[in-house]
């Protein structure tokens, strides 16, 4: 069975098969949530703004072109959606522990127990960093989207990704030492 690519659905969708949409919110609807939920820390407001994003794909298809990267597009027009929304940390954040599954994408449950303690770990100090350092540490280790990505969407130059993903990382690493938080290896 052929398996169309993102690029090659999202092209579709901009053809006017706007049924295509289902399978590219079926392969991305949970990377989707996790990205706005650690960057939100609500849930509501991740499956709002999550719906809003596929919605503004679809509004926005022309705008998709041959050459884009499908997952790039996605991301920045989140991005946009995060910035219009103006969702901010706030005290009342859900546990992270009561989205995992769907924030994991399903991990396996033998798994979860000894992952959920260093996930929450991890995710803490991402709380403690600035929106900027959090935002292009999720693109970049997180999601895994690599630097030209980065750079097409949050709109700066890939030398420039490179130098604020290193120097966010050297600030969680701060933050893991001064929490006196180890790091298995």
């Amino acid at each position: 069975m052929d398996i169309l690519s993102d690029n090659a659905l999202m092209l579709q969708v901009k053809a006017g098969d706007l049924e295509r949409m289902s399978l590219l919110f079926e392969r991305h609807h949970r990377a989707l949530f996790g990205f706005l939920f650690h960057l939100t820390q609500r849930h509501e407001a991740s499956e709002d703004m999550m719906q809003t994003v596929f919605y503004r794909m679809l509004k926005y298809r022309n705008s998709f072109t041959d050459g884009s990267n499908f997952t790039g597009w996605m991301y920045h027009i989140a991005r946009n959606v995060l910035k219009d929304q103006k969702f901010g940390l706030d005290s009342g954040y859900d546990p992270i522990g009561v989205h995992e599954e769907k924030i994991a994408g399903g991990t396996l449950a033998d798994e979860r127990l000894e992952k959920k303690q260093s996930c929450q770990q991890l995710y803490d100090a991402m709380d403690m960093l600035s929106e900027g350092d959090r935002e292009i540490l999720m693109l970049n280790r997180m999601k895994e989207l690599n630097y030209p990505e980065i750079s097409e969407i949050m709109g700066i130059s890939q030398g420039a990704a490179r130098v604020r993903v290193s120097r966010a990382v050297e600030e969680l690493k701060k933050i893991f030492v001064k929490k006196g938080i180890k790091k298995d290896s």
